[in-house]
């Protein structure tokens, strides 16, 4: 299964504090053993939302809603995407990583909906679909 590995934001991360070199090099170290593990499919942190945006719909309407946003708990900070066997095997792998803003933190793991998880209503038209985008974005990587 895959799984979103989610790190919530906090005071420092929405100021643009940058972690300390102690703190890049023990989440060098994690990454590299998630790496050799077969874990890590993609990992990055985020900017503050001060330099981000967000998109509001209603109905056919779109409002464009300039950052910051004042939830700091509601933020992310950075993320991962893992494949594991399951998510006991993700929740073991949180608990062995650094504390990623060396404060109060918290790291949040979401499985990623597969193909079989939608049901009929996924035709295999719209699954044919799906796997030529993916063999697409994977032709450019």
């Amino acid at each position: 299964m895959r799984c979103m590995i989610i790190i919530k934001a906090n005071h420092d991360t929405e100021a643009g504090v940058m972690p300390s070199e102690q703190l890049l090099t023990d989440m060098g170290r994690y990454n590299e053993e998630l790496v050799k593990a077969g874990i890590m499919l993609a990992g990055e942190g985020l900017h503050p939302s001060s330099r981000g945006a967000r998109v509001r719909f209603s109905g056919t309407a779109r409002e464009v809603v300039d950052g910051p946003f004042a939830e700091t708990k509601e933020l992310i900070a950075g993320f991962w995407l893992w494949q594991v066997r399951d998510l006991d095997e993700a929740i073991e792998w949180v608990k062995r990583c650094p504390n990623p803003t060396g404060a109060e933190s918290e790291i949040e793991i979401r499985p990623v909906f597969e193909a079989e998880d939608f049901g009929a209503e996924f035709t295999p038209e719209l699954r044919e679909q799906e796997e030529r985008l993916r063999a697409e974005i994977a032709s450019r990587n």
